[in-house]
């Protein structure tokens, strides 16, 4: 006897909706195993890591700074996978968007004036959008795996991002350490009362909205849902797969790099060797949760929001690692691929045929 995976006719779209909540669910209960497992109380530890992020003001800003970046990114990710386009190297674009972006006040630090920071935010998106081009362009051109390119592609932007950190932009009063001059005036996104909330989280807001109206009031979003679903009938209807690959790169790419440089000249202020604590990969993961809708993106990036800040506190108030607490996004991602297999397929056991 053996299992087999078999399509289903029709997808149940009551559980296309429901899965993000049962995978949410599992992954809970598999904390729950994991914490009893290490000896700790599992109430408790779900408790820190879940809800005591929630629980005060400052916690709250700190999670809307952390969801920011997640939903900028995870919107356009969520664009792109909508269309087939498996861009997985937005870590890499969000690193060369803060090292374009912080280009002029590392180079021009004198330079104060607001438009200082409209062309730190547009040569950020620039950066990311480039680098983005890259992958665009080696699939269009030789039909190169765009998975493989832009994910190799991370790797290569922070050797270069390191390269510039502890070489020529490295801050000469720094004492030595790995970090650019200090970000002052303009060059900073402002903040609400002086807090830790920065234009960055507006700007992910903005994102959501337009890209809404995108997929769901416009022709290229009808585009994208076609070229997604049913290629083929795509080229029947003379839209061009090769368009689509560069409009897609070149939309996930650019806010990523957004992401990085709302990083470097918000909560940082300057340019340093981990400029993203893995932002462009956890992305992926809101995408998904979100069912690749910008709203649903929106809800997904404050929840894998609260769980970096669920970690910091495990950290502290339970003595686990860093690693145990980021096991837990590699858990959601894990039932979240499980839950939408089985929606497209069912499982048989097939039995051997006798002669």
């Amino acid at each position: 006897m053996r299992l087999v995976l078999e399509r289903r006719a029709e997808r149940s779209k009551l559980m296309t909706w429901l899965s993000p909540l049962l995978a949410v669910g599992l992954t809970l209960v598999a904390g729950a195993v994991i914490f009893s497992l290490m000896g700790l109380d599992p109430v408790r530890a779900l408790y820190v890591y879940f809800l005591e992020p929630v629980l005060w003001w400052w916690s709250l800003e700190e999670l809307v700074v952390k969801a920011a970046p997640l939903v900028l990114i995870g919107v356009g990710l969520a664009v792109c996978f909508r269309a087939n386009v498996w861009n997985i190297g937005a870590e890499g674009q969000l690193t060369i968007g803060a090292l374009f972006g912080s280009a002029l006040p590392i180079l021009w630090h004198e330079f104060q004036s607001f438009p200082v920071m409209v062309l730190m935010l547009a040569m950020g998106a620039l950066g990311g959008a480039l680098y983005a081009a890259i992958p665009a362009y080696l699939r269009t051109r030789f039909g190169t795996n765009e998975i493989l390119t832009s994910l190799m592609l991370v790797y290569v932007a922070q050797l270069v991002a390191d390269w510039f950190i502890r070489g020529p932009w490295r801050d000469p009063a720094g004492f030595n350490f790995p970090k650019s001059v200090q970000f002052e005036g303009w060059q900073l996104l402002p903040t609400i009362d002086d807090g830790r909330i920065h234009l960055g989280a507006g700007l992910a807001l903005v994102a959501v909205a337009v890209l809404y109206v995108v997929m769901s009031r416009t022709l290229k979003g009808f585009e994208v849902r076609v070229v997604g679903t049913a290629p083929r009938a795509g080229t029947f209807a003379g839209f061009s797969s090769t368009r689509m690959v560069w409009f897609c790169l070149l939309l996930s790419g650019g806010l990523a790099g957004l992401a990085g440089i709302c990083e470097v000249a918000g909560p940082s202020g300057h340019l340093q060797p981990s400029i993203s604590p893995g932002y462009g990969f956890t992305a992926i993961i809101v995408a998904f949760l979100g069912r690749l809708n910008p709203v649903g993106v929106l809800i997904a990036g404050i929840m894998l929001g609260i769980s970096y800040l669920g970690g910091e506190a495990a950290q502290i108030d339970l003595g686990i690692s860093d690693k145990t607490a980021q096991v837990f996004q590699g858990i959601l991602l894990f039932f979240i691929l499980a839950c939408d297999t089985l929606i497209l397929y069912r499982i048989r056991l097939l039995r051997p045929q006798t002669a």
